[in-house]
């Protein structure tokens, strides 16, 4: 080949460590001669005389993650790979990792030590509430002692088990009552001692999970060493069918790329399809981007993003997004129109298959909550579900409202179409368990008087986000992870179910 000359491969799953953008492909110059169906040669282009750069290094492109930690670690450039410490923005802590958190903290900074900043942290109970467990039940009082120590702004209390309607400060879901609450902003640096952290990168913001020595040392100096991840980019394209939901979407890219595909690298979601879902969809979508092994997943900010966040802070922002030239690990791209309704059948989120081919599948209940599919509009897509077959559940079905908000949203909200029917009273007419106190609930298992939990080897559909043996408790449990449409679907027949048996 000769020396005037560049190679470039053309065909995208040939390249190991990156891709070109359809701008730069485009841009090529034709080929003079064919080598092969994958490589060809051209001429390189004319170089224009290069002026000195003003700033005095050069800059080349950056993605959207690159773009938050260069901001937070207070430099110009980054690139994959490297190791910077940022400042942090938010740190969330919950009663399953506070407390470990805490200890860590006082160990290494001293017992009387004060955290960095008391208005950053933001402290949730959420996962074991509503239990008779005392060890659970003591992980609160340790994160209230705590925070009234430390004088926390925002630690949202829980006191009274018995009715949590009477505690005026308790929010639920972490990675839901953060969004409500207004914490998650664009262009800021989340961490919080869970893995679904990745929740709020919906917000076109970096949010990722960490351990209690990472939170100790947060807690203590506001700062985390952190390698920046590459990026993988996810381009989906296409109307979405009325059949469908981000559920399914997250499962078609896990199913693609497998638990393992994204392991510390960023995944950003791009594309018509996302421009057109809505804040709490897109907060399904980037949930479950810790389920390909990701470091973090990140929405663009747009008009819908702001609009949500009108009413929910005050505080000033500044979202960032990819240059067009930034660098992409590999993009994969997505016609939705052509997807069908999806499960993850046990014992792995990427064990994908069509909702359809399970058909034979007996269940014996559907649960309906946590974060990822307990917020109010994955409680009116079930509701739309039960109020389209006029039928009633043949198996059990619990709903866990994710937040006090949502629960209230169930209650409050009419379901369009329903002439004027509540989510709570389609629920109640379909025959379902009347909707329960706000919590992470089954997901993670919990105590075993956890509301739902499976106690037996039972085969259950679920909108959570997991379904590793004993997730949800017994340890020969069957979970199959869906959308609530599927899940719903699936309580009226008592056979993991397409919902285009009743949307269509």
């Amino acid at each position: 080949m000769a020396s005037s000359s560049i190679a470039f491969i053309l065909n995208k799953k040939d390249l190991g460590f990156s891709t070109f953008s359809r701008q730069s492909v485009s841009s090529i110059p034709k080929c003079r001669r064919t080598i092969s169906k994958k490589i060809c040669s051209v001429t390189a282009p004319h170089q224009s005389e290069r002026k000195p750069s003003t700033t005095g290094s050069v800059k080349t492109g950056m993605t959207m993650t690159e773009k938050i930690l260069a901001r937070a670690s207070e430099k110009a450039q980054l690139s994959p790979g490297e190791n910077v410490w940022v400042n942090i923005d938010v740190l969330m802590a919950h009663d399953v990792c506070g407390p470990g958190s805490i200890g860590i903290f006082k160990k290494e900074f001293g017992q009387k030590a004060k955290v960095w900043d008391r208005e950053k942290i933001v402290v949730i109970p959420d996962h074991y509430l509503f239990t008779s467990d005392e060890r659970a039940n003591r992980n609160v009082d340790i994160l209230r002692d705590f925070c009234v120590e430390q004088n926390i702004k925002y630690f949202y209390d829980i006191k009274d088990l018995s009715n949590f309607k009477a505690n005026p400060d308790f929010k639920g879901v972490c990675h839901i009552a953060l969004a409500q609450e207004g914490h998650c902003r664009p262009g800021e640096v989340l961490l919080g001692t869970d893995s679904h952290t990745c929740t709020a990168g919906a917000f076109g913001q970096f949010a990722t999970g960490i351990g209690i020595t990472d939170a100790g040392l947060v807690f203590g100096t506001g700062k985390l060493l952190l390698k920046v991840p590459p990026t993988l980019r996810f381009v989906m394209d296409g109307e979405m069918p009325n059949y469908l939901l981000a559920k399914d979407l997250i499962l078609q890219i896990i199913g693609e790329i497998s638990l393992s595909g994204a392991t510390y690298k960023s995944m950003e979601f791009v594309g018509i399809t996302v421009e057109s879902l809505t804040m709490e969809e897109r907060m399904t979508l980037c949930n479950m981007a810790i389920e390909a092994g990701a470091k973090n997943g990140v929405v663009p900010a747009d008009s819908t993003t702001y609009k949500y966040l009108e009413d929910k802070t005050s505080v000033a922002y500044e979202p960032v997004y990819s240059d067009q030239q930034a660098r992409f690990l590999s993009e994969y791209r997505f016609d939705v129109t052509k997807l069908e309704p999806l499960v993850a059948k046990p014992h792995s989120p990427d064990n994908r298959a069509l909702a359809r081919e399970c058909k034979d599948v007996k269940i014996d209940r559907v649960y309906i909550g946590a974060c990822t599919g307990g917020k109010t509009e994955d409680f009116i897509a079930a509701a739309k579900v039960f109020l389209a077959s006029g039928k009633k559940v043949k198996v059990p079905t619990f709903l866990v409202p994710a937040t006090q908000k949502v629960w209230m949203d169930v209650y409050g909200l009419q379901v369009p179409g329903s002439g004027g029917k509540t989510c709570s009273q389609i629920f109640e007419e379909a025959g379902c368990d009347t909707p329960a106190s706000p919590t992470c609930g089954a997901c993670m298992g919990g105590p075993r008087d956890t509301y739902a939990r499976i106690n037996e080897p039972m085969v259950c559909v679920s909108t959570t986000n997991r379904n590793f043996p004993g997730r949800m408790g017994h340890k020969e449990g069957q979970v199959y992870l869906a959308s609530p449409y599927t899940a719903a679907a699936s309580a009226l027949t008592g056979y993991v179910t397409d919902p285009r048996e009743f949307l269509q």
